[in-house]
């Protein structure tokens, strides 16, 4: 039986690793084999990719430069971990995917779409989530909240305007494909936030999780 391969997504500060934990936690009480996965990383070549891009570097990144670490990072993952564990029927629980990089890169970056759908071609191979968490939040106080846990890396330093342009493209990813995904406000107490994700996901998953 393939498995299935839900993602959280979401600004900083959103509460996304909480999120993945609950969840996760759900899924191995109902009997499901969980793999978890973050994005850019989760393989030892990936993880190397995640470094190079969030750093600061004497030289400019160039946006161009970012956008192909980002789906080089996503092709190692896929091919070693992703599309392997759902094959086995196992299922894959993500910190982030593909919806990340065409709401960073196409939203804050202003990437014309055409030149990531060139790389999303040859890269996702048709893969794509089977259910979607959007943990929406002002990028103020993602910012806020992610500041709180140390100092910001080089794309936490985009800047709010960058971070508004992200927070855009990601609801209108969720607007186009709303029956695979939900949005949650994340701004809410973390109580509040848990409730509304797993009545979410209780909703999606309907009889396999009785």
């Amino acid at each position: 039986m393939q498995g299935q391969f839900i993602v959280v997504e979401g600004l900083e500060g959103a509460g996304k690793s909480t999120v993945i934990e609950t969840i996760g936690e759900v899924l191995q009480k109902a009997g499901k084999s969980v793999v978890r996965t973050r994005e850019p990383g989760g393989t030892p070549l990936a993880e190397a990719l995640r470094d190079c891009v969030k750093q600061d570097w004497a030289e400019t990144v160039t946006t161009t430069t970012e956008l192909c670490l980002m789906y080089a990072a996503r092709s190692q993952l896929l091919e070693n971990v992703i599309t392997p564990a759902l094959n086995q029927g196992q299922w894959v629980l993500a910190d982030r995917h593909d919806w990340s990089s065409v709401a960073y890169q196409g939203g804050g970056r202003q990437i014309p779409m055409d030149e990531i759908d060139s790389l999303r071609a040859i890269t996702l191979k048709g893969v794509k989530p089977d259910f979607t968490i959007l943990l929406d939040i002002d990028p103020a106080l993602g910012l806020t909240r992610a500041s709180q846990r140390g100092q910001l890396d080089r794309i936490e330093q985009s800047g709010l305007a960058f971070f508004a342009r992200t927070r855009q493209k990601y609801l209108e990813l969720a607007d186009q494909q709303c029956d695979r995904s939900v949005v949650i406000d994340a701004s809410q107490t973390v109580d509040a936030v848990q409730s509304d994700v797993l009545l979410a996901l209780h909703r999606y998953l309907g009889e396999d999780m009785d």
